[in-house]
């Protein structure tokens, strides 16, 4: 079974690191949260206390396939000023590991100095602190171990996307019908269908 882990900070965006754990447990991976603050309990950034399941110094990081860095504010920044966690990201991506960050989580990755020259998107404005990247606005990007995405509207593609590099494109397609995301899309097809029909 692959596992994975959310690193928590004070201040992260809930439906972020959130719904990463909620895909990637129904998806069958092994997916823990972790708080880098020495306490359990962390306060997200619209002020949901949530209770990581370990703290990230007690966790064998060897065992793990992936890190995810959700964004929210201040606590992509509390991940990006953490010498442990730059040390751990340039440890995930000498592997080979999936590196996975999302909004303002990028800014972790920029100063990690591990997406130099990759395809990057993150949240608007935080471009000016990925460094020397090809910078794109697509919804989810990957450019080899790299996964970054948007913001908390595009959590749910950022998490299968991570799913589809854990496990396969199957496990996404069948967790898509089964958490009605395909229902949703076929839909939006209608309503533009529709659209160009009338217009």
């Amino acid at each position: 079974m692959k596992k994975a882990i959310v690193l928590l900070a004070k201040g992260f965006e809930e439906v972020e690191a959130l719904t990463v754990v909620d895909v990637l447990r129904r998806g069958g991976v092994h997916c823990i949260t972790c708080s880098i603050d020495g306490s359990e309990e962390v306060l997200g950034s619209h002020s949901i206390h949530v209770k990581a399941n370990n703290l990230i110094e007690k966790v064998d990081v060897d065992k793990y396939d992936a890190l995810v860095i959700p964004g929210g504010m201040p606590g992509a920044a509390n991940l990006r000023d953490s010498e442990k966690v730059i040390e751990l990201v340039k440890k995930f991506n000498a592997e080979d590991k999936i590196l996975a960050a999302i909004c303002a989580g990028p800014i972790v990755l920029g100063r990690a100095g591990v997406i130099e020259g990759k395809k990057v998107t993150s949240y608007p404005g935080f471009e000016g602190e990925l460094g020397a990247v090809t910078y794109c606005k697509d919804i989810v990007a990957q450019d080899g171990n790299i996964i970054t995405s948007r913001g908390p509207a595009t959590a749910m593609y950022f998490s299968f996307k991570i799913l589809e590099n854990l496990a396969d494109r199957k496990t996404v397609d069948d967790l898509k019908e089964a958490m009605l995301v395909k229902f949703v899309e076929d839909e939006q097809k209608k309503l533009l269908i529709k659209d160009v029909h009338f217009s």
